[in-house]
């Protein structure tokens, strides 16, 4: 740190901040607002990756993006004694565009750029797309400003450790990473908080100790599309203590203060940072080395290629032995039911009334298990009062449906309201279909609920709340353009088996949660009898075949072939549900194609 500044300890405040999506103006008035409250308890303000304009952009990033001049044009001049600034940001430069992250000092009434870092490693794969919108950095390097030599890192980079290691070498006693990084993995083992978080916490601290540093993270909050960013910025000393915490799933300021004394302690009880340097012109020309060599013909044996450990089936080789059951844990969806209930309400909040503008919504209310539970949470997010919940029975509808359907209600507080379908299905198979089956019935029930509700949102000026599970959609399980229609569902990545530990959680009726599910479209079938598996046995088949692999291999596993067969047939021919209508594709222009913009943009 500064030895100008000795005995004065670094004051860093991490700006948790949920951005309007791509409206740089506003969400910049509200940046330029924070840096004013919070320069007077602190030295650096530092906001998360992509603040001014939501991180996922998709082909949005070319109206977001903008050069450095320009970013400081739009921040105005600085507040009556500023804190420096870090903000991370879509960069245009030299005619390209870069997720960056720029630090920036007071300079009169305007602001001095110190350092851009471009973010070199740029995830694409699962939910992330970047490298299709913007450009890799090719630097990293610490810099000076009036407080010490500092570095920046920008999300993914901090998952490698190289770049750590060259900021350290390079001077930097304090190392900024800023960060959008989507909440996923909810499984009791991550500590109360989502596993990607939990990640951080382990990265973090390694790169604080390896190389006795600060280590401050900041983090991107707020719900984009559905994914949930949660939150939780971390502030990490030299010697791998947690200093501050932001919390979870909430915009907030925390502040962490840097005691440049702890920098010394840390390199005198584990100097490995200098043990480094020492041996730094060594490890150079085996990186150099190990980086530039061509792949050399080598020929191992597979048996010392594979673990000794592996089942044979996991090496790829024979049949796995009929006790394995690595892969059959009971406990193998178990979630952290109070963490995904508290992130599931917040997705609500979020999605409902910020991101679209709504304060209520509609439930269709069928008597089953899974909109029992969206009605549960939407009541816990927004109030019982601000929901509608709607029984939709037709004639041949189970009485004990709406029976539980009232049960849910009433367990609520929900408005409760009753509009029986049967009139309209009876006239028009009467006049027009009397020979319907009784599939096509169903499918006719299940689209007119579906009108219904969205025409009764439009008089109550609501927003349709989706009750759909995972496994349903995965199965293909539903009627296109009805069940699925809606357009929030907090639901539809739990699988079956995790909606009903849900409901028990959350102390949905017992009744409700106890019985077969059923669509009810059809009298006395389940989903059992429809679908020919239990979803106790397809939820893991499921999550096993969307982690890669193959039916032959879970049927080596010791899972049963007939279900294996029918889940992994499921899956695979209904793909189309659970994609909008397929466009012929004629131009460069196709929408959804080459112009992206995500939902919520």
């Amino acid at each position: 740190m500064n030895q100008d500044r000795a005995g004065s300890p670094l004051r860093v405040a991490l700006a948790q901040f949920k951005p309007r999506k791509a409206d740089v103006p506003g969400n910049l008035a509200r940046i330029r607002h924070v840096l004013a409250e919070e320069s007077a308890h602190a030295d650096v303000v530092v906001f998360p990756e992509a603040a001014p304009s939501g991180y996922f952009l998709e082909g949005g990033v070319a109206e977001a993006a903008l050069a450095t001049e320009a970013l400081i044009e739009h921040l105005g001049p600085p507040p009556a004694d500023s804190a420096d600034l870090v903000l991370g940001f879509y960069e245009r430069w030299r005619r390209r565009l870069f997720n960056s992250a720029v630090y920036l000092e007071p300079a009169g009434t305007s602001w001095s750029v110190r350092h851009v870092h471009r973010k070199l490693f740029l995830p694409t794969y699962g939910v992330f797309d970047e490298a299709r919108f913007v450009e890799p950095g090719v630097e990293v390097r610490a810099f000076d400003t009036r407080f010490g030599r500092f570095g920046m890192l920008n999300c993914e980079d901090a998952w490698h450790s190289l770049t750590g290691t060259i900021l350290a070498l390079d001077g930097a006693e304090l190392v900024i990473v800023v960060s959008a990084s989507p909440a996923r993995d909810f499984t009791p083992s991550s500590r109360g908080i989502p596993a990607n978080l939990d990640r951080w916490d382990q990265l973090a601290p390694a790169m604080a100790t390896e190389h006795g540093v600060f280590v401050v993270v900041a983090q991107l909050a707020g719900s984009e599309g559905g994914k949930l960013f949660p939150g939780g910025s971390i502030a990490v000393g030299p010697d791998g203590q947690v200093l501050a915490r932001g919390p979870l799933l909430e915009e907030a300021v925390t502040l962490a203060v840097l005691d440049d004394n702890a920098l010394d302690r840390a390199r005198v009880s584990s100097p490995l940072l200098s043990d480094l340097e020492q041996m730094l012109p060594h490890l150079r020309r085996a990186l150099d080395r190990a980086g530039g060599r061509e792949a050399e013909a080598e020929t191992e044996s597979e048996d010392a290629a594979e673990p000794a450990d592996l089942p044979p089936a996991l090496s790829g080789r024979g049949e796995a032995p009929s006790d394995y059951t690595g892969l059959r844990d009971p406990d193998l969806l178990a979630l952290d039911l109070e963490l995904v209930e508290r992130t599931l309400v917040e997705f609500i909040r979020e999605e409902v009334q910020r991101r679209r503008g709504f304060t209520r919504v509609v439930v269709g209310v069928s008597g089953g298990v899974d909109s029992a539970v969206s009605l549960f949470l939407a009541c816990k997010a927004l109030g019982p009062e601000k929901v509608h919940g709607y029984r939709l029975p037709y004639r041949t509808s189970s009485p004990e449906s709406f029976e539980h359907g009232t049960l849910a209600l009433e367990a609520t507080g929900a408005h409760a309201h009753t509009i029986d379908i049967s009139e309209p299905i009876d006239r028009y198979v009467g006049r027009y279909e009397p020979d319907i089956s009784p599939l096509r019935r169903g499918n006719l029930m299940a689209r007119l609920r579906a009108v219904i509700l969205f025409d009764q949102s439009a008089k109550v000026g609501a927003l349709p709340l989706g009750t759909g599970n995972k496994s349903e959609r995965l199965l293909g399980y539903f009627t296109w353009h009805a069940d699925d229609s809606p357009p929030i569902n907090p639901l539809g990545d739990l699988f079956k088996t995790q909606v009903w530990a849900l409901a028990r959680h959350l102390g949905v009726p017992d009744a409700i949660v106890d019985k077969p599910a059923t669509a009810d479209l059809v009298k006395g079938v389940t989903d059992e009898d429809e679908l020919g598996v239990a979803y106790r046995d397809a939820d893991p088949i499921l999550h096993w075949l969307l982690r890669g692999y193959s039916a032959d291999e879970l049927i080596r596993f010791g899972f049963t072939e007939s279900a294996v067969r029918t889940v992994s047939s499921r899956l695979q021919s209904t793909h189309w549900k659970r994609e909008l209508p397929t466009v012929a594709v004629l131009s460069s222009s196709a929408i959804g194609e080459f112009y992206l913009r995500p939902v919520d943009y």
